[in-house]
């Protein structure tokens, strides 16, 4: 089994995808109107309208109403990240801080209020964790 793609369901696609374009530094491919998919070597950012949402069955995404999950991306300098996004980030959540288990990170959300955590492995131990993955 290989991880495939997160997809986030808004009600603002092209507002959206504008902003992750900005987050993550690439262009979303457009297959569809309704669909775009933000593609990195390590995953797939999937972003879909809410019109999309009867294809999988009436009612099983709401937009805009995520309360637990954390989209989470390792950078080489999250300070430096920090200092890039101030313009058009809306809403901070954490300023960049060191976290107890080794990673120094800086939380914000998107237009639609997903949280998001930019993460770099700071400690001996953070790096040891994270060496070998992509």
């Amino acid at each position: 089994m290989n991880f495939a793609s997160v997809r986030i369901i808004t009600d603002d696609l092209d507002r959206l995808v504008e902003f992750y374009e900005k987050v993550m530094g690439v262009s979303a491919e457009r297959p569809a109107p309704v669909f775009a998919e933000l593609v990195m070597p390590s995953f797939t950012l999937a972003i879909g309208h809410s019109q999309t949402v009867q294809l999988f069955g009436a009612g099983s995404a709401v937009a805009a109403n995520n309360h637990t999950v954390i989209f989470e991306f390792r950078v080489h300098d999250v300070d430096a990240e920090y200092e890039r996004l101030k313009p058009f980030v809306d809403e901070w959540v954490k300023e960049p801080t060191t976290m107890p288990w080794g990673n120094r990170a800086v939380l914000f959300r998107d237009p639609d209020g997903n949280l998001i955590n930019l993460f770099t492995p700071v400690t001996e131990e953070a790096i040891k964790r994270f060496s070998g993955r992509r």
